[in-house]
Parts: C-alpha cells; sequence; structure tokens
C-alpha cells in the first residue's frame, strides 16, 4: 500500500505482493535451470545430430537467460520482502526491477519460438533424452508466458491512472485519498460503469430485465462509492484482517466476559421461558432449511441423501401439490427434500414456489400439525439472483401503522417480502390454507436472506394477523431501522450463531472494518508477508494470539476496541461519543441513510471458548440473549462463514434442546425478555 506503479499506471498489487508469486516462480525456475545444465553436462559430446551446431547454443543461451531470469527474480523477492506495508522507501526500486524483468520476457519468448522451430524440424541422430528435455522445456517457457499473460489480466487495474496519497504529518502514508488526488484518478460515475461492467460479466448468465438493470447499475454505485476513497489492494485487505483478527482474540481473552459467562443464572421460569424459545426455534429451523430444496439436503448428507431422494422424487411424481413454479428439472427432487428434512405428508403442502429471479424468491406454505400453524418459509441465498437481491443495500421507506419514527428497510430484501405478500395475499393461497385449519395461527422463517424477507413478511402481515409469529435465523444484519425493529419486537425471534458474519453484514459495518484495517496496518511494524504467514498458521492450528504479536502500541490497540463509528483516527473530523450508535452515517461514511439493525428479539448462541486448535474438540454452546448493539462490528474468524451454515445452526439448537437443563444466560434482566408465546 499504496497500489503499486508502474508503466504509467497503477496496478491491483503492491510493491510488498511480489513475494509468495517471485519465490514461487523463483523455485520453479532453479529446477528448470538444473535440470537444462545437468542436460548440456550430460549430452555436450553427444550433439551429431542435423542441428548439432544449433543445440549447443540453443541450450547455452538458454541457460543464461534463465540465469538472469533467477537473478533478477531473486533481487525482486529480496526487495519486496523489505520495509512494512506503509513504510514504502525500502521498495522504491521494485519499478525498475519489474521493467527489467519485462525486458527480458522478450529474449525469452524468442527463444520459446525458436524452440518450437527446432523440436519440429527433423532431428536424426539427437538423443531421444536431449530431444524430450528440450520439448518439455519450451513447453515449460509457454508455460510460464501463459501464466504471465494472465497475471497480468488479473492485477491490470482498468482504474488505473496513478494516485499517490499524501505524507501525513508525523510520517507514512496518508491511506485515504485527496479530493485532488480522486479526481486524478478516476471520476466516481467511471468506477460505477466499471463495477457495473464487471457484475454484469460475472452474471451474464441471468436473464436482463429492467429490474436486473437497475441493480447492476445500484450496485455498481455501492461498491465504487466504498472502494474509491483507498488506495488498498487484495493483498493489504488480507494482512489487516489477520491482524485485525489476532487482536480481537487478544481482547475476548483479556477482557472479562461478564455476557457470555453465567454469573447471573436467570430465574426458573426465565429459563424455562427460553429453553420453549430454543425448542420451538429448533423445530421451524427444520422448515427454514427445507426452503433449501435438495441442494443443502444432499450437502448435508453427503452419503445417503442422494439416494433417498432418489426413491423420494419418483414418489413425488404424482403426489405433490400444485405444480410449483419456476423448479426446472428437479422439481421432485426438490419437494422430496422438503418432505424428509420437515417430516410432513404431502397433503401437507398447500403451495411450493421455485420461481427465482432477482428479487423474487422461492418460498413454499405448509400446515404443520404438531405446533398447529399454517408455515411460511422463504429460501435463503442460493443463487447468483439472490446474491443481487442481497446487494441491493440502499434504504427504502416502509410505511407500517404502529411504528413510531423513521421506518426503511433494505431495498432488495423489502421488495423480495412484497413479492411473496402479493403471491399470499392476490393469490389467495393464505386463505386456501386457513379454509382448511381456521384454528391454526401464522408462522413465517427463513434462512439468512429467507430470514431478512421472513422478517418484512412478517411486518407487512402483522395487521391481517396480530397472532403471527416469525423466527428468523441469522438474519442480514442491516435490514431494519431502528423504529421497525422496535415494532417487530413482540412478534419476531431472531436467532445468531457464534460469530456469524451475516447478521453483522451492515453497510456502516463494513465502513468500520475498512477504517479498522487501515489503521491497524498503518500500525503495524511487521512486513506483509510475516503478517500472512503468521496469519495462516493461526488461523489453521490456532494457539494462544498473544504468541503472535502484531507490534501495536497500547493507545492503537484500545482504539480497536471502540465500538462501531467511535473513532476516526484517520479522519480529519472525530466523533466524540462512544457510547451508542448514532443515530445517522458518520459525517465522513459514504453511506448516507439511517443504521439499520437486526429484527426483533434476538438469541445468540455462544460457543463456549477453549484453548489450542479448536476443530478436533466437542463444541458446547450457551444461549444469551442479546440486544442490536451486540452485533455491531465484524467478527474475524474461520467460523465467520461456518456458522451460517443452516445445517449447523440446525445441528446446534437441536443440541441445545437436548441438553437438560440448558446452559442460559441473560444480558439484561428477564423482565425485559418478554418472549414470544408459543
Amino acid at each position: 500500500m499504496p497500489a503499486l506503479v508502474a508503466f504509467g499506471r497503477r496496478w491491483s498489487l503492491a510493491g510488498d505482493d511480489l513475494v509468495f508469486p517471485g519465490a514461487f516462480e523463483l523455485l520453479l525456475r532453479v529446477v528448470w535451470w538444473i535440470g537444462i545444465l545437468v542436460l548440456y553436462l550430460t549430452y555436450r559430446g553427444q550433439l551429431d545430430c542435423k542441428h548439432g551446431r544449433i543445440l549447443p547454443s540453443y541450450i547455452l543461451v538458454l541457460i543464461v537467460l534463465l540465469a538472469a531470469i533467477i537473478i533478477i527474480l531473486f533481487v525482486i523477492v529480496c526487495v519486496s520482502m523489505q520495509g512494512t506495508i506503509t513504510n514504502l522507501r525500502p521498495r522504491r526500486h521494485i519499478p525498475v526491477l519489474i521493467y527489467v524483468r519485462t525486458a527480458l520476457y522478450l529474449p525469452e519468448l524468442g527463444w520459446a519460438i525458436m524452440g518450437a522451430v527446432l523440436i519440429n524440424d527433423e532431428t536424426q541422430g539427437c538423443p531421444a533424452t536431449l530431444i524430450n528435455t528440450i520439448s518439455i522445456a519450451v513447453i515449460a517457457s509457454w508455460i510460464f508466458l501463459l501464466f504471465t499473460v494472465i497475471a497480468v489480466l488479473v492485477v491490470f487495474d482498468p482504474l488505473g491512472k496513478p494516485k499517490r496519497p499524501g505524507p501525513l504529518p508525523g510520517g507514512g502514508w496518508d491511506l485515504e485519498s485527496s479530493e485532488s488526488g480522486q479526481l486524478l484518478y478516476t471520476a466516481r460515475s467511471l468506477a460505477a460503469r466499471v463495477w457495473e461492467y464487471r457484475l454484469k460479466l460475472l452474471c451474464c448468465c441471468i436473464a436482463r430485465d429492467a429490474d436486473t438493470q437497475t441493480a447492476f447499475t445500484h450496485i455498481g454505485q455501492l461498491f465504487s462509492t466504498f472502494f474509491m476513497d483507498t488506495d488498498l489492494v487484495a493483498g493489504d485487505i488480507a494482512a489487516g484482517l489477520s491482524l485485525l483478527h489476532l487482536e480481537q482474540d487478544k481482547m475476548e481473552q483479556s477482557r472479562e466476559l461478564d455476557d457470555e459467562a453465567c454469573l447471573d443464572p436467570q430465574p426458573a421460569a426465565a429459563a424455562e421461558e427460553l429453553d420453549g424459545d430454543l425448542e420451538t426455534a429448533a423445530h421451524y429451523m427444520r422448515f427454514a432449511a427445507a426452503a433449501y430444496g435438495w441442494p443443502l439436503y444432499i450437502f448435508s448428507h453427503p452419503l445417503t441423501g442422494l439416494c433417498k431422494l432418489n426413491c423420494g422424487c419418483w414418489c413425488c411424481r404424482s403426489q405433490a401439490p400444485d405444480p410449483p413454479e419456476g423448479g426446472g428439472d428437479c422439481l421432485e427432487c426438490n419437494f422430496s427434500s422438503m418432505l424428509q428434512t420437515t417430516g410432513l405428508q404431502h397433503r401437507d403442502f398447500i403451495h411450493v414456489s421455485l420461481h427465482n429471479k432477482i428479487y423474487e424468491i422461492p418460498f413454499f406454505v405448509a400446515l404443520d400439525h404438531k405446533m398447529e400453524a399454517v408455515v411460511v418459509a422463504v429460501r435463503g441465498t442460493l443463487s447468483l439472483e439472490d446474491a443481487l437481491t442481497d446487494l441491493c443495500a440502499n434504504c427504502e421507506t416502509l410505511n407500517i401503522s404502529g411504528a413510531t419514527g423513521e421506518c426503511v428497510a433494505h431495498k432488495g430484501i423489502l421488495q423480495a417480502a412484497t413479492y411473496i405478500y402479493k403471491k399470499l395475499m392476490n393469490d389467495g393461497i393464505l386463505s386456501q390454507a386457513f379454509a382448511v385449519v381456521p384454528e391454526y395461527r401464522l408462522v413465517v422463517t427463513g434462512h439468512s436472506l429467507g430470514a431478512g424477507a421472513a422478517s418484512i413478511l412478517a411486518i407487512l402481515l402483522h395487521s391481517s394477523f396480530p397472532q403471527l409469529r416469525c423466527y428468523a435465523f441469522s438474519p442480514p444484519g442491516g435490514l431494519l431501522s431502528e423504529a421497525l425493529a422496535e415494532f417487530s419486537r413482540g412478534f419476531i425471534l431472531s436467532i445468531v450463531l457464534g460469530k456469524d458474519l451475516i447478521p453483522r453484514l451492515s453497510l456502516p459495518n463494513v465502513q468500520d472494518l475498512k477504517n479498522k484495517i487501515l489503521r491497524i496496518v498503518a500500525h503495524c511494524n511487521r512486513p506483509k508477508y510475516q503478517i500472512l504467514l503468521r496469519g495462516c498458521w493461526y488461523e489453521v492450528c490456532g494457539g494462544n494470539p498473544n504468541r503472535f504479536p502484531t507490534e501495536l502500541e497500547e493507545e492503537h490497540r484500545a482504539q480497536l476496541a471502540q465500538p462501531l463509528l467511535a473513532e476516526q483516527s484517520l479522519r480529519v473530523d472525530h466523533s466524540g461519543s462512544h457510547g451508542s450508535i448514532s443515530d445517522s452515517s458518520p459525517p465522513h461514511s459514504p453511506f448516507k441513510g439511517p443504521p439499520l439493525f437486526l429484527p426483533g428479539r434476538i438469541i445468540h448462541i455462544v460457543e463456549e471458548r477453549r484453548d489450542g486448535c479448536l476443530y478436533f474438540s466437542q463444541v458446547k454452546h450457551h444461549a444469551v440473549w442479546r440486544d442490536a448493539s451486540s452485533f455491531s462490528s465484524i467478527l474475524i474468524s474461520p467460523k465467520m462463514i461456518t456458522d451460517h451454515m443452516p445445517d449447523l445452526l440446525l445441528k446446534v439448537l437441536q443440541q441445545l434442546c437436548r441438553e437438560t437443563p440448558s446452559v442460559l444466560c441473560s444480558s439484561h434482566s428477564p423482565a425485559t425478555t418478554d418472549p414470544l408465546p408459543v
């Protein structure tokens, strides 16, 4: 950091990102050079063949050329290892070394062409081993050249006009671009168009319509806004995440975990109520998992899932409900997996929709006779269309009677929930269900994107079904404004597992993560390659985080412990409030609008802490009541993705229900928890 500037433009890597790729190429080149040298020394007296005069010269020049490449690669690797992420002076000669290395590609290309001509011509009388080795050398030359072209395309930055951050008053570099530098670097509209083009290229198989085009435009603007005010490259982000993970683990280990230890257990009555909430949540989590269809079922049952679905698919062909919408070639398999996961009968399914477009996600309606409920289960993210719905993270107004204050919600998820609401009400799906079981109550559930859509759907349906209950599993963090989140506390229960990323993923939290990465890499005095090596070791093998020093001063470590948006050390204007989440975006945040929170009341399932490597020991959990402020920052961990998986969440909920009594704690008085009636 900042990004490497060479050939008159900025590239998507820094000067200290050349250590690992350079060392890898250096190793291959040395092995190649030794092989060619041994070949020449072995056969230099046996070159009596048609090209007996050309081959020795060809091999000698190849040996010299490889030696020159090895020397320059060694120098590049050594220089790239110097300095720190923000101390660029020891690496100031990297562009010159790259120019020299690029110049060596020209003779290498010429010699590769000459070698191809030699091995394609007649080589009568030449030893077979010699010709085969030269053939391998020629092929290797072309492979290296091909991967070089691919690497150039990967690190090419289409917005690559060079920009240089100005020096800070105390030394080092200002990691945020100035307004003048940003104007030289790119216009915001150009950056948005480039991101839009990248999204279209990634999602080239998606059908194009007005909604999709609008989504591409909004997401492109969002990405350009987030990335255009920093000079970070991918290696800087990886190093920052590694350092941040270590620092978070150190702070977690050092502070008193009053909210995670059961120092003040709840009264027996409150514990029984929470036990009931968990048991009911475990039951409806099966419906949320069933909405994913056969992909999740086979993922959860890798040995037996395919056989069970194959047997069930034939039975489902004639017994399924009304033909599902948009299911493609796997209608029967999806429906069979729903039967297997929920334990329901064919006749219990009222409606199954597998139709999937942007803002339109699959769902099903079924009768749950065990809990006497009509269940609407919404599927989570399982396609590119769903991912685009997730990424449309702007705010959109949601006017609800009974909610006081500014009522806005995640735009993409709000539109998906509105689509399901119209299907349920306008097509008479709920009327059909309650005509069969008028005494049942309505339950809405979902996981991830499905949890967000289910939560907003529950808010839309609440006026028509006052007894409605919603169970949202791992819902997105930036979902509802404070007014709507407070309004939903009476009928929505959110369940979050461990360090799950998605419930903490909101625009302010992502901005806060970027600020922390900038701050931590600026104050670390270790080279990037050491940070990445130590980070990989810690992620794979675990251990005591205090054994992996990051050389942060105590004042900088304390800054990382502050709440979301509380510290803006890299900004001009500082905020003095550390005690609560502000009511609006920070002064320097590129994201405008009110902060968005998780819906309803929140149960956080926490893994009990253990020392050493965690992967081979038995995992135990306990449940904790939380408020939305507990999810105001992103926690870096290998489990930030795995804790989001629906099959793991279902397994943990079932485990908690089997434990008697469950290990239950409260972060506030039991009187404030107001459990949902079952």
